[in-house]
């Protein structure tokens, strides 16, 4: 099984075994805080129902005027200061609910608008991420040569201490300014800030709601949209150390999977019917006679043996060119016993040529001599024999052609 997918299985495996405990812990946490305040609710709306003796319908009526008039308390929000905060909230994917468009021309612009403003904005906040670590990264260089470190190149950990440090002053100075304006404790502000800079924007707590600050109060507008802005970046710096390394582990398990299948497809012996990986399996081609190798080089014969008619005891060249890569592939080269001025015997030729119904062996059977392992007695021939060798001397050799070592 590749990297990839054993990777994509155990993250499967440990998402949902997160969400299973996260579900426990806020069960545990939240649950009975929950069933305490409905019963609260349940108990004053009782009273109140007693106490002004009203009915059912009309205390739902009270209510709906209660919840719809509960947005324009804080002033307007589509004026064009209120929409260019409505708009950093859907650029950005933080999606307060602070306001929503509630005419059919709003929410299909809102659709069109996010589509295009989405992409927009992610790749803006990883430019600036990336320049930030970038600086960062500049910025640590140059303190250590001035302290004359030995080591002056920063690392990865250096630039996540450094962004993770931005990142704990901007939400420390951000909750301390929110905390002021808005009225909130600091606590309560630190998680405004945490839940607005990772874009998970609950809506449970939205600055700029209180005393008509979006159009009465223009530098705090500003100073909201820098922080919303500047944060993100920070935190886009932390994504493309943290995150994205893990993301393009798997395009980098790709590309060597491809680098690797193209070594493979390289070290290759190849005959000239077939190509015999390093692996053991054959791929189907003829390729001819032009002497080209795999990758399109010119490579010599390394091997070729003669095989001899019984019709009129004339010579039939069948040359098998052994070709291989440029890469060195000694290991995978065959133990071949020189085959000149040798003929077989005529009866062990007979046995193999009725293989084919024919005297002649072709390469086809000489491969299935080769995988059997067939010893083919060879003698010297009388009439072409080398004037060094003694006539009418049987020369017995257990011939075991193309023996691989893979």
């Amino acid at each position: 099984m590749k990297k990839q997918n054993v990777r994509t299985i155990s993250l499967i495996v440990c998402t949902f075994t997160y969400l299973l405990v996260g579900a426990a812990v806020f069960d545990a946490l939240e649950s009975e805080t929950e069933k305490r305040r409905w019963e609260a609710l349940q108990s004053v709306e009782d009273r109140i129902i007693r106490k002004y003796n009203i009915s059912q319908e009309d205390f739902k009526v009270m209510e709906t005027v209660v919840l719809k008039s509960e947005p324009h308390k804080a002033g307007q929000q589509w004026k064009f200061t209120g929409a260019f905060y409505y708009a950093t909230t859907v650029l950005t994917t933080i999606g307060y609910g602070h306001s929503t468009p509630t005419t059919r021309g709003g929410k299909l612009f809102t659709m069109c608008y996010a589509i295009v403003g989405i992409p927009l904005g992610l790749v803006m906040f990883q430019s600036i991420g990336e320049r930030v670590n970038r600086l960062s990264s500049f910025v640590i260089q140059a303190v250590r040569t001035s302290l004359r470190c030995k080591r002056t190149v920063a690392s990865e950990v250096d630039l996540i201490c450094v962004v993770t440090t931005l990142s704990s002053l901007t939400i420390a100075g951000g909750a301390a300014a929110f905390s002021r304006f808005e009225g909130w404790s600091y606590f309560d502000s630190v998680y405004y800030c945490f839940i607005t800079l990772t874009t998970i924007g609950f809506g449970d707590m939205v600055a700029l709601q209180k005393d008509n600050a979006l159009n009465r109060k223009p530098e705090y507008v500003m100073f909201a949209l820098i922080f919303i802005l500047f944060g993100l970046a920070i935190v886009a710096a932390s994504l493309n150390l943290l995150v994205l390394r893990f993301v393009t582990m798997n395009t980098e398990d790709e590309r060597r999977d491809e680098a690797q299948a193209m070594q493979a497809l390289q070290v290759a012996v190849k005959l000239e019917g077939d190509v015999i990986t390093s692996n053991g399996s054959i791929l189907s081609g003829y390729e001819g006679h032009d002497g080209q190798s795999l990758n399109g080089t010119n490579t010599s014969s390394m091997c070729s043996c003669r095989c001899i008619c019984l019709n009129g005891n004339r010579h039939k060249k069948h040359q098998y060119k052994l070709r291989r890569s440029p890469t060195h592939i000694r290991h995978l080269l065959p133990e071949v016993v020189p085959m000149q001025d040798l003929n077989y015997d005529t009866q062990s030729m007979h046995t193999i040529g009725a293989l084919n119904g024919s005297g002649i062996m072709t390469g086809s059977h000489l491969g299935m001599g080769m995988g059997m392992g067939i010893g083919l007695d060879v003698v010297d021939d009388t009439e072409n024999r080398s004037p060094h060798k003694p006539p009418h001397k049987l020369l017995k050799r257990n011939v075991s052609l193309l023996s691989f070592r893979i």
